[in-house]
């Protein structure tokens, strides 16, 4: 399923979109007991209730495909007689009429969702009606099929927070009744897939809020699929793989910016020549060699990482684009303009040594022509910078770099009779 596919299913849970024929649920408690169970004609339910089932199902298709919603495929052995592709078929045929298929169901997300607390399960039906669309992306009143599917949204439910508020029936201020609130689903999954807007029942849409740490053991062992890594999980795997094989810390945190920069190149490439049709990269054994090649990371350091990620990954890498990290990529153009800067500093000290200057005017005029200014040819350049300085030549040489608090700043010394002016404005400091 790609995007377009999920937000059409999506666009459906509207009040006069919506067609969910049943909606059937269960109410389990930290002890793993059936507190309550009920089924309901969704269309009759009141307003109030109604938007608030319409969010959860809409919030069971959120996120990010590859990190919150992944497509997983059952296994040949799980469409066999008595395996859990089966059942969900038969579950789906029976349209959430047939009690004793949905207790077992609510039996087998028991015993296989590993959760330390209270939760509510519901399973949602429908039947789409799927129209015909010309390649202008227009409806023709026609339909091509009903994708008739299943669609579950597990619950946690807490007790909500102590608090104070007004007691109307006594008048008062003081604590107010703590009940048990129906929190976002913390898991779900649609079946089957709506795949190419066509029905695809080897395949279902599985998701997870917390694309961390996933249930895994709902995955396989309740919905009998192999697991997939989410986006997030591929990538801290590949980041703890670069971190583990380099002991030293700048070494690594180089290491690390340089192959984030390498990532980031390839995206940008395929962006300027595939445009919004561009299809996923993955990141084979091939390419991760070329770019710890090209990063100068020692062989026998290289070797150790290949080995890794071999093991890792094997034979399904992971996609480029999920292993990028935006922070990781700040903090290296960041440094990038620190650099810069420090060999700006450099280069103009240099240059005021071998020059000399005796009064403010020539001072000054060696500064704007010696550093990146506004005027100056190199005035685009200068945009990129957060932080650009104007000083005489005598007091480079006196511009150290120091990391305060954690940040690194730059130290301009000041006697008392000196003074500043920053962006215009004079005695700032």
């Amino acid at each position: 399923m790609n995007k377009k596919d999920i937000l059409e299913i999506k666009r459906r849970f509207k009040k006069n979109e919506c067609t969910f024929t049943k909606m059937c649920g269960c109410y389990v408690n930290a002890e793993k007991e059936i507190v309550l169970d009920f089924e309901e004609t969704f269309l009759n339910l009141e307003d109030e209730e109604f938007y608030k089932y319409l969010e959860i199902a809409k919030k069971t298709l959120s996120g990010t495909i590859g990190n919150n919603l992944l497509e997983l495929e059952f296994p040949l052995e799980a469409e066999f007689s008595g395996g859990t592709h089966q059942f969900l078929m038969g579950l789906r045929e029976s349209k959430l009429k047939n009690s004793g298929l949905l207790h077992s169901f609510y039996q087998m997300v028991i015993d296989h969702y590993d959760y330390a607390g209270n939760y509510l399960i519901l399973l949602f039906h429908d039947a789409y009606d799927v129209m015909t669309k010309t390649s202008d992306n227009r409806k023709l009143d026609e339909s091509e099929e009903v994708y008739e599917y299943l669609l579950c949204a597990i619950c946690p439910v807490s007790l909500s927070k102590p608090g104070l508020g007004y007691l109307e029936d006594e008048n008062r201020i003081g604590p107010r009744i703590r009940d048990w609130v129906v929190e976002s689903p913390d898991t779900g999954f649609l079946f089957p897939a709506f795949t190419d807007r066509s029905t695809d029942i080897h395949s279902i849409m599985f998701y997870t809020k917390d694309a961390k740490e996933p249930h895994v053991e709902f995955v396989e062992s309740g919905l009998g699929c192999p697991p997939k890594r989410t986006a997030t999980q591929q990538k801290n795997t590949f980041q703890s793989i670069i971190s583990k094989a380099i002991d030293d810390e700048e070494k690594r945190t180089k290491v690390i910016m340089d192959i984030q920069d390498s990532l980031n190149q390839i995206i940008e490439e395929q962006d300027e020549f595939e445009g919004s049709s561009k299809e996923d990269i993955f990141l084979t054994n091939d390419t991760i060699q070329e770019i710890l090649t090209e990063s100068g990371i020692p062989e026998e350091i290289v070797t150790k990482i290949e080995a890794a990620y071999e093991e890792n990954f094997g034979d399904t890498p992971p996609v480029v684009e999920h292993l990028i990290d935006s922070k990781i990529l700040a903090e290296s153009a960041k440094r990038k303009r620190e650099q810069a800067l420090e060999e700006q500093i450099q280069d103009m000290t240099a240059v005021s040594a071998s020059k000399g200057s005796d009064t403010l005017e020539d001072d000054m005029a060696h500064a704007d022509t010696e550093t990146v200014l506004e005027g100056s040819e190199d005035e685009d350049d200068a945009l990129s910078y957060d932080v650009i300085l104007r000083v005489k030549p005598q007091k480079i040489s006196q511009i150290t770099s120091q990391v305060i608090d954690g940040k690194k700043c730059i130290i301009i010394p000041l006697d008392e009779n000196e003074q500043a002016n920053v962006n215009g404005i004079a005695d700032l400091i």
